[in-house]
């Protein structure tokens, strides 16, 4: 009974073993090494326009509690940028 437990233990360690080896030897090569700097640049993207999107509101709640015209110097609200929609056609 000890054996087959510990039969059964070597083969699921070997299985995960050549899993990760698998995953390991396909993210070194051009295709994974693309896919991570596109997974990262997609991430930069995404924060620096959640970035954007903060400062907007944030600008607008400091000028209306300031009572500054947000119309003045072309601050709006965000409706008409162009966010995704403009990365996705400077990577093109």
């Amino acid at each position: 009974m000890n054996r087959i437990i510990w039969m059964g233990i070597g083969v699921a360690i070997g299985v995960i073993a050549f899993r990760k080896i698998n995953a390991a030897q396909s993210a070194l090569g051009p295709e994974g090494l693309n896919r991570a700097v596109g997974r990262l640049a997609d991430g930069v993207y995404d924060f620096a326009d959640a970035v954007r999107v903060g400062m907007r509101e944030r600008e607008t709640e400091l000028r209306s509690a300031l009572g500054v015209d947000a119309g003045a110097e072309g601050i709006t609200d965000g409706s008409s940028y162009a966010g995704a929609a403009g990365r996705d056609a400077l990577r093109r």
